[in-house]
Order: structure tokens, then C-alpha cells, then sequence
């Protein structure tokens, strides 16, 4: 199955999304809309990061903290999300970005942004649980974790790609790597 199914499956429960909601004051369709764009989004930062050695040897060793979250259960998972570790992943996956992108996914669902900031230091575990999982399952080494990055990126859904570029490309300049390409050493800091 393709890792953005696994993910964005998950959040198809019905029970899910209202607890997400209920957690930052939105409906479970703005949660489910959200999920539909921002976790591409997040995938594709991911990404960008770990297009390099560097960025794919950083993420790989912060994969081996989340590699035992149980993202199967998804409802016991959201009941013990760590948002502070949520912001912190997003600090390091969107760096200077965060807030422009919150905002750009704010505009997208209609969400605001404190919400949207909500809703994505409790997704962003998530993300990195089921990639330390995958890891984990498939014996990853970085290189295996970027390629496996880049099929996610190339694959179905590339219209939600194409958006969370959009997204992601902060100066429209229509060049992500720009506002992505620094953040490549923000895994190798110790969360």
C-alpha cells in the first residue's frame, strides 16, 4: 500500500476526524480537508529534506525515535499526541516556513490559522510515525528512506502534490527548493 494511503486511510474514521475537530474547534470536514492537503504537504517537505545525504542521514535518525508509535491505533494515538513534539517536527520540516504555510493551509480549508497550527502538531507525529514504521518493517537505511520519499512525491495524487508545492513555494517563485533547502540540517538538531 502507498504510504500516503496508509496515512490519509487512517484518517478516514469518522471518530477520528471529530476528535481532531473537537481538539481545535473545526467540523470533521475542515479536519478532512486539511488532512487532504497537509499531509502532501508535509510528505513533500519531508522530501525536499531528505533529498540530500545529509537531510535523508538526519531524517533517518529522528525515524528511529517514532519507529514504535502505534499509528494503528489511530484513536489511542491521537489521545497521546505530543503537540509539543508535533511543533517541533514542524519546526524542523518547515523551518521560517511554518507560519506562511499554516497560513497558505488556512486560505486552502477555510480553517484558521491556529487551527490549521493545531490540527498539524497532531498530524505531523503521525507522519513521522508511519514513516518510522515503514523504516522500521523494510529495514530503511537514509538512502532507502529518500527513495521511498521520492516514490511518494512521483506517485498518484499528484495533483495534491502539484498543491502542496504551491503550498510549500513561499515566494511563488515556483521553486520550493529555495524555501526548503536550508532546512536540511533542522533533523540533525536533538528535539
Amino acid at each position: 500500500m502507498n504510504l500516503m494511503d496508509l496515512i490519509s486511510g487512517q484518517l478516514n474514521n469518522p471518530a477520528a476526524l471529530n476528535k481532531l475537530g473537537q481538539s481545535v474547534g473545526a467540523n470533521p470536514e475542515q479536519v478532512e480537508q486539511l488532512a487532504k492537503i497537509g499531509l502532501p504537504t508535509l510528505m513533500k517537505a519531508l522530501g525536499q529534506n531528505a533529498s540530500t545525504p545529509e537531510g535523508a542521514s538526519a531524517l533517518a535518525k529522528a525515524l528511529e525515535r517514532h519507529e514504535e508509535d502505534d499509528v494503528d491505533d489511530l484513536d489511542g494515538f491521537l489521545g497521546k499526541v505530543d503537540q509539543n513534539d508535533g511543533a517541533k517536527i514542524l519546526q524542523h520540516v518547515l523551518g521560517g516556513r511554518t507560519q506562511t504555510v499554516q497560513n497558505n493551509l488556512a486560505s486552502q480549508t477555510g480553517l484558521k490559522s491556529d487551527q490549521v497550527s493545531g490540527l498539524l502538531t497532531q498530524l505531523a507525529p503521525l507522519v513521522l510515525g508511519a514513516l518510522g514504521q515503514q523504516k522500521k518493517s523494510q529495514n530503511l537505511d537514509a538512502s532507502g528512506i529518500s527513495n521511498m520519499l521520492s516514490g511518494v512525491m512521483s506517485g498518484d495524487g499528484n495533483d495534491l502534490m502539484g498543491m502542496a508545492s504551491k503550498i510549500l513555494d513561499a515566494d511563488k517563485d515556483g521553486d520550493i527548493m529555495d524555501d526548503i533547502g536550508n532546512l536540511i540540517g533542522g533533523f540533525m538538531k536533538k528535539r
